[in-house]
């Protein structure tokens, strides 16, 4: 168990990097090569920059869950 929250930790880790640095940033970001460039400025944000945040928090979800899971098991 202990092996499995440590990969998934790592992995974990470098998908929320990932997904971070594809957010639009104020003067755009990478997540403009996927297309959500002139129409999230035109209409407020678009399906992709929308999925896009509902990963990284997915993600961010997954790494506290690791996160508190090792700890739990760190402890005793």
């Amino acid at each position: 168990m202990k092996l499995f929250l440590q990969i998934l930790l790592i992995a974990s880790s470098v998908l929320l990097v990932i997904a971070v640095l594809l957010h639009r940033g104020r003067g755009g970001g990478l997540s403009s090569l996927f297309g959500g460039g002139m129409q999230s400025s035109l209409a407020g944000s678009s399906v992709a920059e929308k999925n896009l945040d509902r990963i990284t928090l997915l993600l961010g979800a997954i790494w506290l869950i690791s996160i508190v899971g090792l700890g739990l098991l760190l402890k005793v």
